[in-house]
C-alpha cells in the first residue's frame, strides 16, 4: 500500500469565487480542468499538477457534494475548512484487505474521466483521507458511487 506523494488538499469556502481569485491573484495558481462532480468546484494548478481543490462549504452544501464527499465540518474559517488530504497510492486490493483487517471503514468512489479509483477514510481525529489509485487496479470492482452517477 505504498503512498507515493501528497496529491492535493480541498478547502471548503462560503465564497468560492473570492477564494479562487485570491489563490490565482496572490499565489499565482491557475484554474485548470476538473471532473464534473455536479457540485461547484475549482481545481487550482501549479504547473501541470492540481494541488488545491476548492468547493462550497458551510451548512448549505449541495446533496451531490454530501453524497460524494461527505462533510466532516461545516466550518468556513480556520483550519476546519480543510475537508480532506489526498495521496496518490498503489496496491489497491492489498490496501482494501489491510483496512478490513484493521477494522477501518472506507468508502469507494470512481472518477471515470480522471481514470481514478478512490478510497475515502477518516483518521482518528476526524480528518478525511482520500487515496487515489489508477482505475486499472480496481480489476472490475464496482464502487459504491461514481461521480457520473450524481444528478445535475
Amino acid at each position: 500500500m505504498p503512498l507515493q506523494h501528497l496529491q492535493h488538499f480541498l478547502i471548503q469556502t462560503e465564497d468560492l469565487e473570492k477564494t479562487k481569485d485570491w489563490y490565482v491573484d496572490v499565489l499565482g495558481m491557475r484554474v485548470g480542468p476538473h471532473p464534473d462532480f455536479k457540485f461547484p468546484v475549482y481545481w487550482l494548478y501549479l504547473g501541470d499538477d492540481d494541488v488545491l481543490h476548492l468547493t462550497q462549504g458551510g451548512s448549505q452544501v449541495s446533496e451531490n457534494r454530501l453524497k460524494y464527499l461527505g462533510q466532516q465540518s461545516t466550518a468556513t474559517e480556520g483550519s476546519g475548512v480543510v475537508d480532506h488530504v489526498a495521496f496518490r497510492a498503489t496496491g489497491l486490493m492489498d490496501l482494501i484487505e489491510h483496512l478490513k483487517r484493521k477494522g477501518v471503514d472506507f468508502k469507494e468512489r470512481r472518477v471515470d474521466d480522471q481514470g481514478l479509483y478512490q478510497l475515502f477514510l477518516i483518521d482518528p481525529n476526524g480528518v478525511k483521507i482520500e487515496l487515489n489509485f489508477e482505475a486499472a487496479e480496481a480489476w472490475g470492482r464496482e464502487p459504491e458511487l461514481m461521480a457520473t452517477a450524481l444528478e445535475s
